[in-house]
């Protein structure tokens, strides 16, 4: 199996509901594994980026979001071998019971720092025991499980690359970064080199992508079916009341916006995420199932393209950092699922970089404020910001290295696209969690 492969098959991953509520109950569930006796109190500090992810995102088979019941749901029912859908298939008993420890005041979650790295730490102390479970760096690495005081697993030192490689985020400077880039997996390889895997690689290799389409319609449906949707049912209206019309971007528009939608709000159906996230991997998915339905092309050649668009939202997000101020799912898969879209349209290296261009003059800075109904807008804003830019650098209409944060190659101007979320918008990351507790008070 080529590594490329190998990284998208571990990345690709089931999630239920948003991801960081879903990363939240998996580390309450797999921290009260190691305790019995009453519940005295669960507490559950976070980065930043998770923190504000999960403050007002639904959660399956439940009425009601935010990282406090994502916590008392992941004490009363959730499932440690579950991983991202540890609450798959949450009781109304267990509902009542989530809600009832949060009335009482015995789940409390508290914002560890202003991070881009992914931080959760929750421990359960009960009558007879206090357990803490520590993640790092991805949604269910455990990297640490105390009980009672005692280390009984320890993932040796998490990785260090993307803190030491984030520059000096006090003053800004982006130098140590570019200088001491850490040479991960996928930096090591070009644009063309992406593209000459995708090409070159056995299509039975990468079959299991073939899965992803069918959980991300799955969740579809449902939102269509679910009467707390309000933004799909507009957008099948607008394309002729068919889930596939003649037109390719209605068409994206309501795979890509209403599957998100029916993520964001809690529906008991997951997405398959890439990079940790579920909004991602719908984005860098869908409007290219849209392409294939409506325009036709051979299914060989929408998973070699969706491959592509896996491995350059990933180049992205490596830079970027899992969870950070700006809008991933819209930038870095949006960008993938561009450059993917003109490559099922024929573009060529040349067409492809030039869509990167576009893209990186275009949406780079759309901030992130949380998993919540406004990401199905950024969806739709990504969409339509794909399309535009295939069109135009299909037409060799695209921006010139020497304007916006354009590179001299593309894999500089990826890497100029991150540097946007860290450290350049550590403020913002900031002044959003100030103004969502704010609306607290």
């Amino acid at each position: 199996m080529h590594e490329l492969t190998a990284l998208l098959l571990d990345d690709m991953k089931p999630a239920l509901g948003v991801t960081e509520p879903g990363a939240i109950a998996f580390a309450v569930a797999k921290a009260k594994s190691y305790t019995s006796g009453e519940l005295v109190r669960v507490n559950v500090a976070m980065n930043s980026g998770m923190y504000k992810n999960a403050f007002t995102c639904g959660i399956p088979g439940s009425e009601k979001s935010g990282s406090v019941y994502s916590a008392a749901f992941g004490y009363v029912a959730g499932d440690p071998k579950k991983g991202l859908e540890s609450l798959d298939g949450m009781t109304a008993e267990e509902n009542e019971l989530g809600k009832k420890l949060v009335d009482e005041g015995k789940v409390t979650t508290t914002m560890s720092g202003i991070t881009s790295r992914i931080f959760i730490e929750a421990t359960v102390e009960t009558e007879n025991d206090t357990a803490v479970v520590t993640i790092r760096d991805s949604h269910t690495h455990i990297v640490s499980i105390k009980v009672n005081g005692e280390v009984v697993f320890e993932d040796g030192a998490p990785a260090e690359a993307e803190e030491m490689n984030r520059g000096d985020i006090v003053t800004g400077s982006i130098r140590p970064l570019i200088e001491n880039k850490s040479e991960l997996l996928i930096h090591r390889y070009t644009l063309k080199q992406l593209i000459e895997y995708v090409n070159t690689v056995d299509i039975d290799e990468i079959g299991f992508i073939a899965e992803a389409f069918r959980m991300n319609m799955d969740l579809l449906r449902a939102g269509l079916e679910s009467d707390k949707t309000t933004f799909s049912k507009y957008l099948l209206d607008k394309n002729d009341g068919d889930l596939f019309s003649r037109d390719e971007l209605t068409t994206a528009h309501l795979l890509c916006g209403g599957a998100i939608e029916a993520r964001v709000i809690g529906l008991d159906r997951p997405a398959m995420s890439i990079t940790g996230s579920g909004a991602h991997g719908i984005i860098a998915t869908m409007p290219l199932y849209a392409a294939y339905k409506v325009s036709g092309c051979s299914e060989k050649t929408l998973l070699r393209a969706t491959a592509l668009s896996y491995l350059i939202c990933t180049y992205i997000k490596e830079y970027s950092g899992k969870l950070s101020a700006f809008c991933g799912c819209a930038i870095a898969a949006g960008t993938g699922m561009a450059c993917a879209l003109a490559y099922m349209r024929g573009g060529t290296l040349e067409n492809i970089t030039r869509v990167i261009n576009n893209m990186a003059a275009s949406i780079t800075g759309m901030i992130c404020d949380g998993g919540n109904q406004g990401c199905t807008m950024k969806g739709i804003a990504a969409t339509d910001a794909a399309f535009r830019s295939v069109d135009f650098a299909m037409n060799d209409v695209y921006i010139y290295s020497e304007h916006s944060i354009i590179g001299k190659d593309p894999e500089e101007t990826m890497r100029n696209i991150g540097l946007i979320a860290v450290p350049g918008m550590v403020g913002t990351e900031k002044t959003i969690v100030e103004i969502f507790e704010d609306k607290l008070s």
